[in-house]
């Protein structure tokens, strides 16, 4: 990964220093080592001496604490925490001992890399809800996996790997004598990339355990080497050429921004014992299959199925793309509608005695995502009811459904009760599901940990993952309880990580006032907001406000590295979760519609302003700092309040709507933003780009006086990168100061480990250089 600044030549982050860097080092002048050296820290709003003006000695002190104690350190240190990603159990003999295997990920910054291993775990049951837990054997790193999957029994273990050397994709069968099947999918030729992540991915067992179910691309003719005419007999037939030439550069739709590869999926299917592949027919032509799995009997499979004509508008983050759940017959090739046709599902999900199938299903248009309806469809007379409905205010009790997906294994053994993870305002709880009273159980409300997600739940054994924004990651298991005294459950930790020193965090309620500019009954619905602080001794904190993208996002109550480091860098961050958020009900969601660029910025700036009057914070240094649509909320508050806010970092922001006609891959979002309907056949009217253009920060550049970084990933298909192109121009030509990072490689989340780390240590250096440092303490480091 290579970081480019406007001028044309590396960034200050990527040149090579030449200083001391702290303990430790890169391999190869990677960025975030170099970034140490990018820019001086300033005290107050005055700009210290240059290196040049300290001298030599005052330079290697200078640089050598900030390697101690500066953005990139800080991010090293919090970075060092484990995701647990995957968990799977496996019953040992006797029914009491489990054995719980996980994958766990984490940032290997000195290698450019995401180092995954795997750890596992004994657990046995001591009586009644008691669990005894210890770890049986050291980690182990997880080399060139890119998907795997346990059997219903936990007996073998389906993984896909691709091959260092060749690059191909293999498909392996593992249990406890080894590895007993390794088919390679590349060399047969069948179909064309397997589908490891994303909305389509799935890796499916057969209750049977002897076959496999997975998603890959299309296969596709590759284009033959041009002829050499001159060469006798070397000549192929014309009209094979004419035909070949004329398909060469035909456009093949996708299904955009992080699926940019994913064109044409098809479900495959490997018998195991035959080493055999099938790519399975029956499948309309108009849809485009993922999510499967297999039916009870074994003999059909289940699908998600998208519509895909007449083309494809951007998936990722969109759960109100028309989509059904399918079933279809191996034997007769008949593919059946098991869901409402006009509606957006996924996450079908088979209880284990096989009568009943749950699924997440939302509307079709609006908000890319919204409050969905928890739906339940018995197997053998095909009738679907509704569990759990859309919720249109919350409620303490129940706030409704937000997931994108319910978790691979969220059946009680009773096959009655179902757990899954859901925002709840701020939060993500636990919630249990009653499937046939219809009824919701927090299991985790008002415990201190304000994220949970759950991993697996076999066996009634449950495992999750708990976090806060102090608190990283921890790994817990419980019992389920039976039907009816469910609480309080029992959490045993298997991984408890410590809270992590010098960081709080509280939640703020806003009730904004009735307004004109809100018509909606729901205008004055109260909001939330995120605080995070350093120590009360090194108050008042400059505070750096995050209003989130999306719109339709929300900001729980996790961990994130990122946040905790400004913190540890001496600044508050206000997460700002603005009507239009997930979590507040489908009320709140729809009062967006039409009042974008104008509730959501009075909004954030309403939580700004409580957040100043109630807690120790300098309302004399603010910075904003967002990505997608809450940049665009950021550039707002820029033209609205040019005085108010010293500093503006931003990533991948949306600056000028009307350009995003035609260069984003969500369309539709520009008409639905403004209350418009849309169709695939809609074109702009002169009215409705004028009005876009108005709502667009674009428009009132001239207003903005704060110094802005900006930071695009160049191949962003949901917002273009030249937004921010275009803004940079207009703010540099006006003298405002301005930089433009942009990642040849990036996308629209600037993911990755290398970029991520780039991005986080420019931000925080941006902030430190226009608010100036934080209060320390005497010895140099953060006050405790």
């Amino acid at each position: 990964m290579r970081c480019v600044t406007a001028e044309g030549g590396p960034c200050p982050a990527t040149r090579s220093a030449g200083a001391a860097r702290g303990s430790w080092r890169a391999p190869r002048a990677g960025l975030l080592s170099h970034a140490l050296a990018a820019c001086p820290r300033l005290s107050g709003s005055r700009q210290r001496p240059s290196m040049a003006e300290k001298g030599p000695m005052a330079e290697g002190t200078e640089r050598g604490a900030e390697a101690a104690g500066g953005p990139a350190a800080c991010y090293r240190e919090l970075s060092r925490f484990p995701a647990i990603t995957r968990a799977a159990l496996g019953a040992a003999a006797g029914g009491q001992t489990f054995l719980l295997y996980t994958e766990c990920s984490r940032p290997d910054l000195p290698r450019h890399r995401l180092l995954r291993f795997s750890r596992h775990y004994s657990l046995r049951r001591t009586g009644g809800s008691g669990l005894a837990v210890s770890r049986t054997g050291l980690s182990a790193e997880i080399h060139h996996q890119l998907l795997s999957q346990d059997s219903p029994t936990g007996q073998h273990r389906a993984v896909l790997t691709r091959c260092p050397r060749q690059g191909h994709e293999l498909l392996e069968v593992w249990g406890s004598g080894g590895r007993s099947h390794s088919v390679d999918l590349t060399a047969l030729g069948k179909h064309g990339e397997v589908y490891t992540e994303g909305p389509f991915a799935c890796l499916a067992w057969s209750h049977a355990e002897t076959q496999l179910l997975y998603v890959a691309e299309k296969s596709r003719p590759k284009p033959r080497p041009p002829c050499p005419w001159d060469v006798p007999g070397a000549a192929r037939l014309a009209e094979e050429d004419e035909d070949e030439e004329g398909e060469q550069f035909v456009y093949c739709d996708n299904w955009g921004e992080a699926l940019s590869t994913r064109s044409v999926p098809v479900l495959c299917v490997l018998d195991i014992e035959g080493s055999s592949i099938s790519v399975l027919e029956g499948i309309p032509e108009h849809l485009s299959p993922g999510q499967a799995l297999w039916s009870p009997d074994d003999r059909g499979v289940v699908f998600v199925g998208w519509w895909h004509e007449p083309f494809r508008l951007g998936l990722s983050a969109c759960s109100n793309r028309r989509s059904g759940v399918f079933h279809l017959d191996l034997a007769s090739g008949h593919c059946e509608l098991l869901s409402d046709e006009d509606a957006a599902t996924c996450s079908p999900r088979l209880s284990p005695d096989g009568r009943r199938l749950l699924y997440l299903e939302g509307g079709l248009g609006g908000p890319h995502r919204q409050c969905l309806r928890l739906r339940m469809l018995t197997w053998q007379t095909r009738q679907t009811v509704t569990v759990l409905g859309v919720v249109q205010e919350p409620t303490e009790a129940f706030a409704g459904l937000y997931g994108q997906a319910l978790p691979l294994r969220c059946w009680a053994a009773d096959s009655r009760r179902a757990v899954l993870s859901t925002p709840q305002r701020s939060r993500t709880d636990l919630l249990l599901v009653d499937t046939e009273a219809a009824t919701v159980t927090n299991l985790t409300a008002g415990s201190p940990e304000g994220c949970w997600e759950l991993l697996t739940l076999q066996w009634d054994l449950l495992v999750a993952t708990c976090s806060a924004p102090h608190r990283p990651p921890s790994l817990v298991v419980s019992v389920l309880p039976p039907a009816g005294r469910e609480l309080p459950l029992c959490w045993v930790p298997v991984e408890d990580t410590p809270a992590v020193p010098g960081v709080t965090w509280k939640t703020l309620t806003v009730w904004p006032p009735c307004s004109r500019q809100s018509p909606t009954a729901h205008g004055d619905q109260a909001f939330e907001a995120l605080l995070l602080s350093p120590p009360d001794g090194t108050a008042p904190h400059p505070l750096v406000v995050c209003p989130h993208g999306g719109p339709h996002a929300i900001f729980d109550a996790r961990w994130r590295p990122s946040m905790a480091a400004l913190c540890r860098l001496g600044f508050a961050v206000l997460l700002v979760n603005y009507r239009g958020s997930l979590g507040f009900g489908q009320a709140s969601i729809s009062s967006l519609l039409s009042h974008v660029g104008e509730q959501d910025v009075v909004d954030t700036q309403l939580a700004v302003e409580q957040a100043l009057r109630s807690e120790p914070l300098d309302s004399h240094r603010l910075a904003l700092l967002a990505g997608s649509h809450g940049a665009f909320i950021a550039l707002h508050l820029l033209t609205r309040e040019p005085d108010r806010y010293q500093a503006c970092a931003l990533r991948s922001p949306v600056s000028n709507l009307p350009a995003l006609l035609g260069t984003s891959d969500i369309p539709d979002w520009r008409y639905t933003s403004l209350g418009l309907p849309y169709s695939f056949e809609r074109v702009p009217r002169a009215e409705e780009v004028a009005t876009m253009l108005l709502r667009s920060p674009i428009a009132q550049a001239a207003q903005v006086r704060t110094p802005v970084l900006l930071c695009v990933g160049a191949r962003d298909r949901r917002v273009s990168p030249t937004q921010a192109l275009e803004l940079y121009r207009v703010l540099r030509a006006r003298g405002v100061p301005v930089r433009l990072l942009w990642y040849p490689e990036g996308g629209h989340a600037l993911a990755g480990v290398e970029t991520e780390a780039n991005v986080f240590v420019n931000c925080a250096r941006w902030l430190l250089r226009h608010l100036g440092q934080p209060r320390w303490g005497v010895t140099g480091q953060h006050s405790p």
